[in-house]
């Protein structure tokens, strides 16, 4: 059974990892500066599923073009974060934005730690891309779940009191 050092020195994932950031830059950019502030909201929902649905295609073990296509998509969903951030600094006082964006950049990387070792234990119980595939359908159910809790004003702003 390969290590996961193994993986890293397989080629094939060098585009892979280069896909995602592209993604990233290309989703933040778009959104960031020219998406009008009146769109965002309205795409808040999709971008959050636009970053799971396209990893189901790992489930037919695709090819690296189809592959590399799919995380570029993907990941230009992360920008579904600032969206989040730009409420959160809404409802946040100023003299508590620090703490505010810091708790959050800590939850955040936290979870995306605990996401990763399952995906990372569920690939060693099956293959990569049985593993990549399974996460994007979890994150595929539970995102509709907690989208009730991210509807724009839900919540008023916080007290420092």
């Amino acid at each position: 059974m390969p290590t996961y050092r193994d993986l890293f020195r397989t080629p094939e994932f060098t585009p892979l990892f280069a896909s995602a950031a592209v993604g990233m830059l290309a989703g933040d950019t778009l959104l960031g500066r020219f998406v009008p502030k009146r769109w965002r909201e309205r795409l808040s929902a999709p971008l959050r599923l636009l970053l799971a649905v396209p990893y189901l295609v790992f489930l037919l073990s695709p090819a690296l073009p189809l592959a590399v296509a799919a995380v570029v998509l993907a990941s230009a969903g992360y920008s579904a974060g600032l969206l989040l951030q730009e409420r959160l600094m809404a409802v946040t006082p100023e003299e508590m934005s620090g703490q505010a964006l810091g708790l959050q950049s800590s939850g955040t990387m936290t979870m995306q730690g605990v996401g990763a070792a399952i995906a990372g234990s569920v690939a060693q119980l099956t293959s990569a891309s049985a593993a990549m595939a399974a996460m994007a359908a979890v994150s595929v159910a539970v995102t509709p779940a907690l989208a009730p809790g991210l509807r724009p004003g839900r919540y008023g702003r916080v007290s420092c009191a």
